[in-house]
């Protein structure tokens, strides 16, 4: 791997998490304040996801616990 292909990798995941984790942030600020935080946050976990697999898997897990919607 050439060193500017890894240094555009590292750039790419380090805008990903400065991203994922400031929407996070957000919604989680959400809960307290007026904001749809439960929109905001699995998002957050979405743009995270791209990346690491801890928020992945946490963002399954949020999907497991939402009800499921019968179609009309």
């Amino acid at each position: 791997m050439s060193p500017l292909n890894w240094t555009l990798k590292q750039t790419k995941r380090l805008i990903v998490t400065i991203v994922g984790v400031s929407v996070l942030v957000i919604g989680i600020a959400m809960i307290v304040l007026p904001g749809p935080a439960i929109v905001v946050i699995p998002i957050g976990l979405g743009i995270l996801a791209t990346e690491f697999v801890w928020a992945r898997n946490l963002l399954h897990k949020i999907k497991e616990r939402l009800p499921k919607r019968a179609p009309k």
